[in-house]
């Protein structure tokens, strides 16, 4: 989390409109006993300070109205709450959540609805650690040691005569006949460094075969879930339904309502094309199958239960005599769906009887394989949209057909039943946005920039789907104060356009939808609609050649689905190709390292095969370790140094320091830094009794008093989406990779308001007769805009603000903060910066609750 500004600082001193006296020279900024600094992460009240510069309260100050103070997260034991001598802050108070989940089963589960609190929902009752363990998991290898080199061989991508050397190396150095002095990578570096000086620098794996191996995979059987379910959480006022898991949609249901008295087995298919050579000759037609009786954190993972390569579609060789006609293009479709026959003929079979099988937990399922989602790009999504079409008129069917250049061939997924290829295909947001509408818009874009004499073709060129989500976002705020309504009419139209685009991307994309938030997605899809209508009307009437005056393709019809897909199989992210596509890369490395050119599907297919294979005997080496050597809290600490428990951790620390140096050496080039010592001082004295600190006496800080700077800190906090802890990565470096970065956060300044700050310097101190603290000096973004709101922000839906001047730098904890922030310098006012909240959902959704209270 960033912002894009020097660091030299503004210059205003109000904060909401009140005059804010600075703190240079001998004046002191007191913050007053009778003001609670308190923290609720959960407020979400628009900023409206009150004047604070206060230094007595009437009455005095109950310290024991503390007890309930919510400091997000902090831990007990945390260095904030130690405490030295006889200065105690009052215990905490904990107060018992509600039960704010609902859980209905489906009526064949024959399972009374369960209301959970926040702690128990979602917490596995089977875990993992009651399975047996195999003694030998890296069996069919004859020894660990083989299996772990040949693991290693796999993953290096080592090919026959490298394998045959490092072998004979490894045989000669166990007889002793050579030895070994490398023992890592740094001392393979040195050599090589010392070596430089000398010269001058200059195929296809039925489906229901596959699922029954996952079935019968130990670590995945605690996770399978069978019955459709209606999830609820409330909000405060009532229960409020809720889609995630494809098992949480409509269509499961029905299909369970609808005569299906068994457990489901539902497939999510994934077909694309794909060039595996970098000139684009060689090309596959990989099918990619996931399991959608498992979370989606396992499905779309990377590990075992996650997508699998199960067929290689063949591709029909292109003749320029045959193309178009019509007797060749029903001969290709005919090949795709006969070999797609291949793949799922035992999945047909048994979605009309079903399957008894044992799981390995012992528990026999009555089993009907259903195709529930396809996911698929346009080409394949529309061929089958299309199909279903001529079924119920051949007019209109062979139209669409005919624009697609394909031919009426049956469907063979009909073959399956309980399931309907019409209800699997999904909207895809990576294919319907950021490789389709986005791309329109960006040429659009071009033309308008380049009008205007900007040349945007440099920077704004072809990328892959992840670059082009990004480039979307990069280039709405870097327009804003280029594409003005007076500088360019169509252009402040198209940006209104791809505003807009931008809110129902972020919609969209959220993990967790409510009904509100559908609501919200469909009010948004009218407001789209509006602004393609004005854009359409200015861009006829400009002198701007080209513009594009007909949008009526089939990816702008695409929005209209989104809804219903999310209601009838959970959050987009269930049936989006953005997984699939990333098993493209392993496949095309494959092709390049370990190939010849020859037998390509084969080849490539058993080098995934051994891929999958080592996968799943790591797993089980890895719980074997576990079982025998289970690690204390320090060693896994320190194996896995990006987990921590609590809210916040400092990290990169830097040399102890007196207070003075500090003071001494910033101060000229930065105005945060003037008269450091006594602002520290005030705080110290004058706001830490807001924090919970009863001081007997005034605390004088001398000169040496020492704070160690950090320069890194991790923040866990709640995401307002999906309600599970997320964490974010704050920089505070004047030389972070050659450049400064200092980062900015949303924290809780009081009990009611939250705000944006930067961060100057993070640091730890100890308070002799008090106890250890984590704090921050930070520059707020809390003064007051004056005038009227602006039209563009009423327009693009942005929140504005503006910061203090640095010498009105406050020192705030670090249990404070929220999370970290992005925010957008408006270079046509000084000061004053947008947010921006389509950096993640969790930030898109706190800044929509924010506009409701502004």
């Amino acid at each position: 989390m960033g912002i894009r500004h020097p660091s030299a600082g503004p210059s205003s001193r109000s904060i909401n409109n009140i005059d804010v006296p600075s703190t240079s020279g001998d004046q002191e900024l007191i913050v007053p006993s009778g003001v609670f600094l308190t923290f609720d992460f959960c407020s979400h009240a628009s900023l409206n300070l009150t004047p604070i510069i206060v230094v007595d309260s009437d009455p005095p100050l109950d310290f024991e109205t503390l007890d309930d103070i919510n400091f997000g997260g902090a831990v007990g034991d945390s260095p904030v709450n130690s405490r030295l001598g006889s200065v105690e802050p009052p215990p905490a108070i904990s107060a018992q959540r509600p039960l704010e989940f609902r859980t209905e089963y489906h009526p064949s589960a024959d399972r009374e609805p369960l209301h959970q609190a926040f702690d128990e929902f979602g917490i596995n009752a089977h875990p993992e650690e009651q399975l047996p363990i195999n003694e030998e998991p890296w069996r069919p290898f004859v020894s660990r040691r083989d299996f772990e080199f040949a693991e290693i061989a796999l993953d290096a991508a080592l090919n026959k005569s490298q394998i045959n050397g490092l072998l004979a190396l490894i045989g000669r150095i166990s007889r002793g006949e050579t030895q070994m002095t490398l023992k890592n990578d740094a001392d393979l570096c040195k050599a090589w460094e010392h070596a430089t000086e000398q010269v001058t620098p200059t195929h296809a794996l039925p489906l229901w075969e596959w699922a029954l191996d996952l079935l019968d995979t130990p670590v995945l059987a605690p996770h399978f879930v069978w019955d459709a379910q209606r999830v609820y959480k409330h909000n405060g006022t009532e229960f409020e339904r809720f889609y995630n898991e494809p098992w949480t949609g409509d269509r499961w249901w029905d299909v369970q309502v609808h005569g299906l008295k068994a457990a489901p087995f539902c497939f999510i298919l994934y077909a694309d094309k794909t060039r595996l050579s970098s000139h684009g000759t060689v090309k596959a037609y990989p099918v990619v199958v996931r399991c959608a009786n498992l979370p989606v954190a396992i499905r779309n993972g990377d590990g075992i239960g996650g997508g699998r390569v199960v067929g290689w579609l063949p591709i029909v060789s292109e003749d320029a005599d045959e193309e178009g006609k019509p007797g060749f293009v029903n001969f290709k479709r005919v090949v795709w769906h006969e070999s797609f026959q291949k793949l799922l003929e035992m999945v047909a079979r048994y979605s009309k009887t079903g399957y008894s099988h044992q799981c390995f937990d012992k528990i026999t399922h009555w089993l009907f394989p259903i195709l529930l989602i396809l996911s698929a790009d346009y080409e394949e999504q529309y061929a089958t949209e299309a199909l279903n079409v001529y079924k119920i008129s051949k007019g209109r069917g062979e139209a669409l057909l005919k624009a697609l250049g394909l031919r009426a061939v049956a469907n063979i997924f009909w073959l399956i039943a309980y399931s309907d290829p019409h209800e699997a295909i999904s909207f895809d947001r990576l294919h319907a946005l950021h490789l389709g509408m986005w791309k329109h818009l960006l040429e659009e874009l071009k033309k308008i920039l380049k009008a205007l004499g900007r040349s945007a073709e440099a920077k704004l060129e072809n990328h892959d789907g992840n670059k082009m989500q990004d480039l979307s976002k990069q280039t709405f705020y870097s327009a804003l104060n280029i594409l003005t309504h007076r500088a360019s009419p169509e252009g402040f139209q198209l940006l209104r356009l791809i505003g807009s685009y931008l809110q129902l991307d972020s919609y969209i994309g959220l993990d967790v939808h409510t009904t509100s938030t559908l609501a919200a997605l469909d009010a948004e899809l009218l407001v789209f609609n509006a602004a393609l209508k004005d854009y359409v009307e200015c861009a006829s009437m400009s002198p701007i050649e080209d513009l594009k005056l007909d949008w009526d393709f089939p990816k702008t019809h695409l929005w209209k689905h989104v809804t219903r897909d999310i209601q009838m199989k959970g959050a987009a992210r269930n049936y989006s190709t953005r997984p699939n596509e990333k098993l493209h890369g392993p496949l095309k490395e494959a092709y390049e390292r370990q190939s010849n050119g020859k037998d390509v599907a084969g080849q490539i297919l058993r080098i995934d095969q051994r891929k999958y294979t080592v996968k799943l005997l790591r797993l089980h080496v890895d719980a074997l370790d576990e079982q025998r050597s289970l690690p204390d809290d320090e060693a896994e600490a320190e194996a896995r140094p990006d987990v921590f428990e609590g809210h916040v951790k400092l990290g990169s620390p830097q040399p102890p320091v007196s207070i003075q140096d500090i003071e001494n050496s910033r101060s000229q080039g930065d105005h945060a830094f003037r008269g450091f010592r006594r602002k520290f001082s005030d705080f110290v004295n004058t706001s830490l009794p807001g924090y919970g600190y009863q001081l007997q006496r005034w605390v004088t800080i001398p000169a040496n008093f020492q704070i160690q700077e950090h320069r890194y800190l991790r923040v866990n906090y709640e995401s307002v989406v999906d309600w599970r802890q997320t964490t974010d990565y704050l920089r505070c470096n004047p030389h972070f990779h050659g450049h400064p970065r200092y980062d900015c956060a949303l924290i809780q300044l009081t009990q009611d308001v939250s705000a944006f700050v930067q961060l100057i310097l993070m640091f730890k101190c100890q308070l002799p007769d008090v106890g250890s603290f984590e704090l921050a000096l930070v520059q707020p973004f809390t003064a007051g805009i004056i005038g009227a709101p602006r039209r563009i922000d009423r327009d693009f839906q942005l929140t504005r603000i503006k910061a203090v001047s640095r010498e009105s730098s406050i020192f705030v904890p670090l249990r404070s903060f929220i999370r970290g922030a992005m925010l957008y310098p408006d270079p046509a006012h000084q000061d004053e910066f947008i947010v921006v909240d389509h950096i993640d959902s969790d930030m898109f959704m706190r800044m929509k609750t924010r506009a409701r209270y502004r």
